[in-house]
């Protein structure tokens, strides 16, 4: 009987187990997407892969008048800074064993060191995360220029009315104010249940429009405080469709990409095939000599061999200390510009980084004439020592 009895217990739990498994994703399956679920449970937190190869994506050509970097390469002096900073004997293998896919030095528009590891190549396809929303404000810097958008103080229902039918108060919030992370609208990383969290909606759910419209809620007044806030590179990637009638793909390929002489193809990771929005929080693809590109971009002060691809004056804001008017985000040795993070320099304008996840980092310094590109598959070390590296790095190159 006891015997019995345990048995029908061992049967019955893992079923009750099952059935209750079931009944929770049915229930979050009836919520949201499967397909959302499905990508939750497959994928989990975001990594490299997600981005090369499980998104759909939208292809951005090579341009028709690549760039080519001069080459000087200085590789022993990169290397005794850098052993010296990162207190290592060997700084090639100390990249491998970081995680490093590649590591770029430029300057004075001179490639001085350029290597891959890990069995990554000079042709290999690495992904944004983060640096993506650097892109998104410079495409939104043109679209200014250009005069499909007005200003940096539009209220974003001026392009989204759909958000001031929900709450008046939405009209108070501006580009500005997304760009510099400082809406007041709400963003919870990680939710009570396991699919409500915003960061799993923001990486994984199908259609970003609509999360991105329907999801979001104010919870203080805008210009108040920094917030990251991943919904607010998908609100102006909806702006800039609506305002340029054009697919954020095309519009970075036509005012962008081709005219800064990117060497290879890229791409835009999609939402899904089935809403086709660009995943513009993080889902920029490129060869890693070409991200250097926006960096010299912006070193040259927006101009490209002579053509003003976006404005001086944008990039001054963009990357300035300043940009909401108000005092700097964060007290410390760093502030957030209109999607560029920035590390003040005594005595010259700051240095300012295109900074993503697992360790993507287009970093550049104005005042010593220099870029630098380091692409992972994770950090390998704290985050703060790569900037801290750079920094240095760049007054002793």
């Amino acid at each position: 009987m006891r015997r019995r009895r345990l048995l029908r217990i061992a049967v019955i739990l893992p079923a009750a187990c099952l059935l209750a498994l079931g009944s929770w994703l049915g229930g979050a399956a009836a919520v949201y997407s499967p397909a959302y679920v499905w990508r939750v449970l497959r994928w989990r937190d975001s990594d490299v892969g997600d981005y090369l190869h499980h998104f759909p994506h939208r292809e951005l050509a090579d341009s028709l008048d690549p760039y080519y970097f001069e080459e000087a390469h200085h590789e022993a002096r990169v290397e005794e800074v850098f052993e010296t900073i990162l207190d290592t004997d060997d700084l090639a293998s100390f990249l491998a064993e970081n995680d490093s896919q590649s590591f770029i030095v430029i300057k004075n528009d001179r490639v001085i060191y350029e290597r891959y590891f890990n069995g990554w190549r000079r042709d290999s396809m690495v992904t944004s995360f983060s640096v993506a929303k650097s892109f998104v404000s410079t495409l939104v810097g043109i679209a200014i220029d250009e005069g499909y958008i007005a200003s940096v103080d539009d209220p974003i229902t001026a392009y989204l009315p759909e958000l001031a039918e929900r709450d008046a108060l939405f009209g108070r919030i501006t580009i500005r104010h997304l760009l510099t992370m400082s809406s007041g609208l709400g963003y919870h990383a990680d939710g009570w249940y396991l699919f409500n969290g915003d960061d799993p909606l923001t990486t994984y759910y199908p259609d970003q429009r609509e999360i991105s419209l329907t999801n979001i809620g104010i919870e203080e007044a805008p210009g108040q405080r920094f917030r990251y806030n991943k919904y607010h590179p998908q609100l102006l990637g909806m702006i800039l469709e609506r305002a340029t009638g054009m697919s954020v793909t095309e519009w970075t390929q036509t005012r962008l990409w081709s005219r800064i002489g990117m060497e290879f193809d890229g791409a835009w990771c999609l939402d899904s095939n089935e809403s086709g929005f660009e995943k513009m929080e993080a889902g920029i693809n490129a060869r890693a000599i070409d991200f250097a590109k926006l960096g010299r971009l912006f070193l040259q002060g927006g101009r490209w061999n002579g053509e003003q691809v976006v404005s001086e004056s944008w990039v001054e804001t963009a990357t300035g200390t300043d940009p909401a008017g108000q005092a700097p985000a964060f007290a410390d040795d760093s502030f957030y510009g209109y999607m560029w993070w920035g590390v003040p320099r005594s005595g010259h304008p700051p240095d300012f980084i295109a900074e993503g996840d697992h360790g993507q980092y287009i970093y550049v310094s104005p005042a010593n004439d220099l870029i630098i590109v380091r692409t992972g598959t994770e950090y390998g070390i704290e985050p703060e020592g790569w900037v801290d590296a750079f920094s240095r790095a760049a007054a002793e190159l």
